[in-house]
């Protein structure tokens, strides 16, 4: 972690959380992540997947059906990045499943991409909260190295972080996300495109049209990096 993530989780109220977890040695191959463990430098991904499944980092564990990892193509160029698995993701272990996953595909049908073709699709959370609640700041302090270690191994040309508190979480800040969308932002050297989630525009339609810009200005930037690459 950089010294500038360790003074934002500070200011964020995040850091004795964090520290409580950063103590205990790295699992071995196979090995579930128990509480306290915060080294997952060494887990490659069917480790991390494993570590995942297994987790009991946070009380999630005792009311969650199973750990939902998240789905699609591990050498992806775009990674999708949700807030926290609702009630069929959780019994289908499958991030964006039911409405919300319905509209998300047909979100990526738009601008010619298919969930498992080049794109991945997670969550910050890896399980769901009890009645979809708003995530709690020490879960998200105890999940977010999961995602954080899905990034590394991926590697992926562009993130598109969908609502709040998966813009707010990858970007350590509590930037309202009317003023975080729009624009273009950097997660560790990748460019980060910030949109509503597909469930809040279920809810708020009127929004869809955002979102399609917010879409095409992810889009608009890859194909700029592809160009500069090819030139």
């Amino acid at each position: 972690m950089s010294l500038d993530r360790d003074a934002r989780l500070k200011e964020l109220g995040l850091w004795p959380v964090w520290r409580r977890r950063a103590v205990a040695a790295r699992p071995g191959p196979g090995a579930p992540v128990a509480e306290g463990a915060g080294d997952l430098a060494g887990l490659d991904w069917a480790q991390l997947r494993e570590a995942v499944m297994h987790c009991t980092r946070c009380e999630l564990h005792k009311t969650r059906k199973q750990g939902v990892f998240g789905v699609g193509d591990p050498n992806a160029d775009w990674l999708f990045v949700g807030e926290a698995p609702g009630a069929d993701e959780d019994r289908l272990g499958e991030p964006f499943v039911g409405q919300a996953g319905k509209l998300l595909d047909a979100m990526l049908a738009a601008i010619g991409l298919q969930r498992g073709r080049k794109v991945y699709i997670a969550n910050v959370l890896k399980s769901r909260p009890p009645g979809n609640r708003d995530p709690k700041p020490e879960e998200v302090a105890a999940c977010l190295p999961y995602l954080e270690r899905q990034i590394e191994l991926i590697r992926p040309k562009l993130i598109v972080a969908l609502g709040r508190f998966a813009a707010q979480s990858l970007l350590l800040t509590d930037t309202p996300i009317a003023r975080l969308r729009g624009r273009l932002h950097e997660y560790h050297g990748l460019p980060l495109i910030v949109t509503y989630h597909p469930a809040y525009l279920l809810r708020n339609p009127a929004d869809k049209a955002r979102a399609w810009e917010d879409l095409l200005l992810a889009q608009a930037t890859l194909r700029g990096l592809q160009n500069r690459d090819a030139a």
